[in-house]
């Protein structure tokens, strides 16, 4: 690791090194995975923690998933990445994005399947069905704010199993709300590199005058421009009228709809400098990092949101020189109140490391969504953020009443008077009678899926078990079940079954109400810390387990109604 970190040209900014050492103590103590937002301004070194964390990962012998949501960006970050472990030959890094020919993306899914794949970089194309993964240890997520909300859902379900860090300027309203709650762990990277100087933005009403003495300004300093469109439609209108004003120069259009080689060549192109000025959609928002470029006007400002506009002038001042940002929007009188918000809060917000408090005054404009579903904006506006804290804590206050809390399967009792014998001829054709015994009580520990596994393997091997050997499995499936609902024990008397439990009555009616046989539900009440259940005559043993087990089956089946709370 210390040879890694000594290919860090930089001195790391003392908030690096927090970040640094909060991702380390995820990885390497936590007991659940880690989900950690890393928020720092454009150039401010995210990239660095998450180079370290994938190295930490990939050392552990794990796969890295890298997740950006333009191709401009993927390509930028396998870039780094590549030479960044050239060093290190063992570790694999490879690109996947949707401008590969069929079979070099067959080969990189081939090569991720048989973990021969150490880092894959790439756009929501990773997030595919068809991608396999053989050992995935960390995913990295760049911009969670720009993947669409289906994109993020496929992104969290990652999160149970794997370490999760998203890295981001300017985090949507949702994600800086549960960062700041502490609903999610947030490391903010606010200290600028020494040499960085702010940003001048400059937002006036469109003329060509100003737009034309802009560009002369920063090309008479040998600079670079972007011109931003928020449209493709606009872009060869503007190509026009710019190569009358300035016909011995360099003119370029890139946008997404482009065929990959012309995109790729017109990027590589302009950051070598060969092209002074690039017309482009926001594909450029996210990571272009191109030291001599040093303008960017955008025009028609309304029609972008706030943290592309903030994303978009990171692009620019990435060196010493002073750099401009120009914001021309069409007409006052056509921008709705949030748009003047939006606008007013960008000027506010010009010195470096804003990007976190640009996102929270978003958040105030725009509210902050739910936390559960798919909004991710709200009206957190016409409530109070105080009254809405009170509302979500009351709520939360209620989600134990609604829990089924398990108990260890060891703690299970069941006192039915049941041992059956198992038949001679049974025990012979087994290999290792006492083993399989064992294995069927260490299958029923782990948990309910590895008891049917067991099972199945058993009568794959054997053929289907005597009437005894049925019994000796119902037993075990009846105390895992018990063990998942929270039953500790169950005892029969008479006509009477008891099951003694840690769950509520509301839960114990919930369960109910969702089970699908009446005889079951009816016969069931709960009374103090007990479900009962009076038979019409006392059955005799083997008849009893059998009820038992075909009740506590259909409880457990009742598991997935409770989940949503």
């Amino acid at each position: 690791m210390a040879d890694f970190t000594s290919q860090f040209p930089y001195e790391p900014t003392p908030d690096q090194k927090q970040a640094f050492i909060d991702v380390e103590r995820d990885l390497t103590e936590r007991e659940t995975p880690m989900d950690r937002l890393i928020c720092g301004d454009v150039g401010f070194g995210k990239t660095e923690v998450a180079l370290r964390a994938i190295f930490s990962v990939v050392s552990a012998g794990k796969q890295t998933m890298v997740l950006a949501p333009t191709i401009v960006l993927a390509k930028q970050h396998f870039d780094v990445i590549s030479e960044r472990f050239s060093k290190y030959p063992h570790i694999k890094v490879a690109l996947l994005s949707r401008f590969q020919g069929k079979a070099e993306k067959e080969t990189y899914l081939e090569m991720i399947k048989d973990g021969h794949l150490d880092i894959i970089v790439g756009t929501h194309t990773l997030l595919g069905s068809r991608v396999v993964y053989n050992n995935l240890g960390l995913l990295v997520v760049d911009e969670e704010q720009r993947f669409g909300v289906k994109q993020k859902e496929k992104i969290a379900s990652f999160k149970t199993s794997v370490d999760v860090l998203t890295l981001t300027a300017t985090p949507i309203p949702r994600t800086l709300y549960l960062a700041l709650t502490g609903f999610r762990d947030a490391s903010l990277i606010s200290t600028p590199p020494p040499e960085r100087v702010p940003i001048r933005t400059h937002l006036s009403a469109y003329s060509k005058e100003r737009l034309i003495s802009a560009i002369k300004y920063e090309l008479d300093r040998g600079g670079q421009v972007f011109y931003v469109l928020p449209r493709i439609k606009g872009l060869e209108e503007v190509k026009d009228f710019l190569e009358q004003s300035f016909s011995n120069v360099e003119i370029a259009v890139a946008h997404g709809q482009q065929y990959s080689k012309q995109l790729e060549d017109t990027m590589e192109q302009f950051a070598q400098g060969e092209i002074k000025i690039l017309i482009c959609t926001n594909i450029v928002e996210s990571g272009l990092d191109i030291q001599n470029a040093n303008t960017i006007i955008i025009q028609d400002v309304q029609l972008f949101g706030l943290a592309q506009l903030y994303q978009l002038r990171g692009r620019v001042g990435r060196a010493d020189k002073e750099a401009h940002a120009h914001l021309f929007y069409p007409d006052k009188s056509m921008l709705t109140d949030q748009a003047l918000e939006r606008l007013a809060a960008l000027e506010e917000c010009q010195e470096l490391g804003r990007g976190f408090q640009l996102a929270e005054r978003d958040m105030g404009i725009r509210g902050f969504g739910t936390i559960f579903g798919e909004q991710q904006t709200g009206d957190v506006g016409n409530v109070g953020i105080d009254f809405f804290f009170e509302m979500l804590f009351e709520s939360l206050s209620k989600v134990d009443e609604h829990r089924v809390i398990s108990v260890p399967y060891q703690s299970v009792q069941v006192d039915l008077n049941i041992n059956p014998h198992l038949p001679s001829s049974y025990i012979n054709s087994l290999e290792n009678p006492m083993e399989i015994i064992n294995e069927a009580e260490k299958a029923a520990e782990t948990d309910i899926w590895s008891l049917m596994q067991f099972t199945e393997n058993l009568r794959r091997q054997y053929g289907k078990e005597p009437s005894s050997m049925e019994i000796l499995l119902k037993k075990l499936y009846i105390r895992r079940m018990a063990a998942d609902i929270g039953v500790t024990r169950i005892y029969a008397s008479g006509k009477m079954v008891g099951m003694e439990t840690n769950m509520s009555k509301k839960v114990f009616k919930l369960m109910t109400d969702s089970m699908s046989s009446d005889i079951h539900r009816n016969s069931l009440f709960f009374d103090g810390n007990q479900i009962k259940a009076e038979l019409l005559l006392e059955l005799p043993r083997a008849q009893l387990l059998n009820w038992i087990f075909q009740c506590i089956s259909e409880l457990h089946s009742c598991l997935p109604a409770l989940i949503k709370y």
